[in-house]
């Protein structure tokens, strides 16, 4: 029986699965893909399939927030997807973070509700280490400008990422909350990673995500970057890959986590 949403099939939905949250950028996923084949689209969620450099892979858009991504992540596991890499954008906290820059998400604030209904507040959200790895790879490879940090994953756009309200409104005086999260030296502001990241760890999937700056909330500036979207899409696809090949190094010398002795080559034990 297909899932409501997602309308994926059980045991169809590919290992590695690109999670961005505009429907528009499945597609633009997919043109990097050596196969591309369109399975759904209903709602917020545009669902696909195919191959990159032999390897399946799927996308699937969550939408804004962290409510769709729970959806989205819930149907996608249990139709068998192992590994979700957040493909989206972000706005930086950070003044020295430049528009267009790629942020490699290690963990995030949770200011999102949706997961609280799975496990109390103080449950962390930490990205998996061996995606986290391969997307830093991939940038490297690729040579893209990046950093990695830590974003904050709000549930408000405006009020909640300190933005211009766009209706008049008469808020309580408040520490400014984008100063607030800078101080403790939050890099981004986003909406979904929080909720991936958390339900990756409690459901045993592997969860990473990687953003393009498009906004920079100390410095106020604000512009579109066309070739950052290409970029982290570039990278999200080579970060595939790079896990299947790593996935495979593992299954062959029987390890359960990447590390740097395998990637070298050095997998026997040292002698005493």
């Amino acid at each position: 029986m297909h899932k409501p949403h997602i309308l994926v099939a059980p045991e169809t939905a590919p290992r590695y699965m690109l999670v961005p949250g505009d429907p528009g950028r499945v597609p633009t996923i997919g043109s990097g893909w050596q196969t591309y084949d369109e399975i759904s689209f209903n709602r917020e969620f545009r669902y696909a399939r195919g191959s990159i450099d032999g390897v399946a892979v799927g996308a699937c858009s969550t939408g804004i927030g962290a409510p769709s991504t729970e959806i989205a992540f819930m149907e996608l596991a249990a139709a068998g997807s192992e590994t979700f890499v957040r493909v989206g954008t972000c706005a930086a906290v950070q003044p020295e973070i430049e528009i267009g820059t790629l942020v490699i998400h290690e963990g995030a604030v949770r200011l999102v509700g949706s997961v609280d209904a799975y496990c109390e507040p103080a449950f962390p959200a930490i990205a998996n280490r061996d995606v986290t790895f391969a997307l830093i790879e991939a940038c490297e490879q690729l040579e893209l400008t990046y950093t990695v940090g830590i974003t904050a994953s709000t549930d408000s756009f405006f009020a909640g990422q300190d933005n211009v309200l766009p209706l008049p409104l008469a808020l309580p005086a408040k520490v400014p909350f984008a100063e607030q999260m800078r101080s403790y030296g939050v890099a981004t502001f986003e909406m979904e990673a929080a909720a991936l990241f958390v339900l990756g760890k409690l459901f045993g999937r592997r969860c990473g995500s990687i953003c393009s700056v498009g906004s920079n909330r100390a410095t106020g500036e604000r512009r579109g970057v066309p070739e950052a979207i290409g970029n982290v899409i570039r990278a999200a696809n080579r970060a595939v890959t790079i896990l299947a090949q790593w996935d495979a190094l593992r299954a062959v010398h029987g390890r359960a986590n990447i590390s740097a002795s395998l990637l070298a080559g050095i997998c026997g034990r040292p002698q005493p």
